[in-house]
């Protein structure tokens, strides 16, 4: 993969703020950039021709953990017969001919839902073993097992197993955490890089461990750091309990000792405010569930912050969600029409709520990415967050 600064000088103006191009099989990707999470391989209430025409993404995230286990072994008496998952989605042509998306596809490597959702989930040196949430079947995650399933789908960027934790921890097992997550990194790089000619499409990202403490995310970062053929870094282990505070001391102790010439992905974070702020400290690449579940729960981003839409003042304005915002729902349909589908139930409340909500996220990092090449970023990001926090006329 090859990445460019945009313009040395102009990332000097702006602080830590980068804006960088990633040369993906399937397009160019700019950063900052939003991913949105496709658990299942799908956004929930989505398809490809709302990712490609109503949000122009270039980058979506799909979890293996989930997509494993949903196109596992198939009841002996389907048409399918009884297959594995891995063979399954080679079969099927990959993630990307599967969903009919043109664009990349960045994939976790399911070690955070194998212990956050499999039952009686162990931790071994080889790995992690659980029982799925679905039917209880048995299964192992290993560092070679997880790189097997993202190259069976085919995705652009692979993330590598990682052992994570919730926070607090007890400093023992942080220290535990940060030495599995660097030998399991080296193991899967060796591996990666022998199953190169097979793959070549296929890049990999090594995972920062280390809960909020700043030497043990030292150790970490230098470590992964030296096996310089990972193609980028991500700071895993954050918002899970810690204060937001915490969470941006820890990112930018951390960027201080990451590779400066690779992609940076902050791993399933966060809120619009979170975001600029993280970007302001050298981070390029984020996911985050929030705006699509939010979506589905009545809430809306807005340039003026949050609005629910089943507050009964909606019923009769007719503007749209937000009025800085020109997606395909803000351009069509009012507060009134999104509220009245939310009260009615209606399933395609959800879709144009999704669509609202990760047009707002895109759009935010893009404008993002136009404020850093113009050299005005920290301006951007204060007037934005200032108008968040102050919203007015909602």
């Amino acid at each position: 993969m090859r990445v460019e600064l945009k313009s040395q000088p102009l990332y000097n103006q702006n602080g830590k703020a980068r804006a960088l191009d990633l040369h993906l099989a399937n397009g160019i990707v700019q950063t900052p950039v939003f991913m949105p999470v496709g658990t299942q391989g799908c956004i929930k209430g989505l398809d490809s021709y709302d990712l490609q025409t109503h949000l122009d993404s270039k980058l979506i995230l799909a979890n293996t953990y989930h997509i494993y286990l949903r196109c596992g072994a198939e009841r002996k008496e389907s048409c399918a017969g009884q297959i594995g998952a891995i063979q399954k989605l080679k079969t099927l042509g990959g993630m990307r001919k599967f969903a009919n998306f043109n664009g990349n596809y960045l994939s976790d490597s399911g070690g955070f839902q194998a212990f956050s959702l499999g039952k009686n989930a162990k931790l071994y040196d080889y790995g992690v073993e659980f029982k799925s949430h679905i039917d209880g079947s048995k299964h192992i995650f290993t560092p070679q097992k997880v790189l097997d399933i993202q190259y069976a789908l085919n995705s652009d960027i692979c993330m590598v197993l990682d052992d994570l934790i919730g926070l607090p921890a007890p400093i023992e097992r942080l220290k535990q955490s940060i030495h599995t997550t660097i030998r399991w990194a080296r193991e899967s790089l060796k591996y990666h890089l022998a199953q190169k000619m097979e793959n070549p499409t296929n890049h990999i990202f090594a995972i920062i461990q280390g809960g909020t403490d700043t030497s043990l995310r030292k150790i970490c970062a230098i470590e992964l750091a030296q096996m310089q053929e990972f193609d980028g870094y991500a700071i895993g282990g954050l918002a899970v309990g810690e204060s937001a505070k915490e969470m941006y001391e820890t990112i930018e102790s951390t960027t201080e000792f990451m590779p400066p010439h690779k992609p940076r992905y902050l791993m399933g974070v966060g809120t619009p405010e979170n975001i600029l702020e993280a970007i302001a400290l050298g981070v390029d690449m984020f996911d985050c569930v929030m705006p699509s579940r939010n979506a589905r729960n009545a809430t809306i981003f807005t340039s003026q912050g949050k609005l629910n839409i089943k507050t009964s003042s909606f019923g009769l304005d007719t503007r749209p969600l937000d009025e800085e915002c020109d997606c395909y729902v803000c351009k069509n349909y009012s507060r009134a029409y999104l509220h009245h589908l939310y009260r009615s139930r209606e399933i395609t409340y959800h879709r144009l709520a999704t669509i609202h909500n990760l047009y707002f996220y895109l759009n935010l990092t893009r404008k993002a990415r136009q404020a850093i090449i113009d050299g005005n970023f920290l301006a951007y990001k204060a007037q934005t967050l200032s108008k968040m926090a102050n919203p007015k006329n909602v």
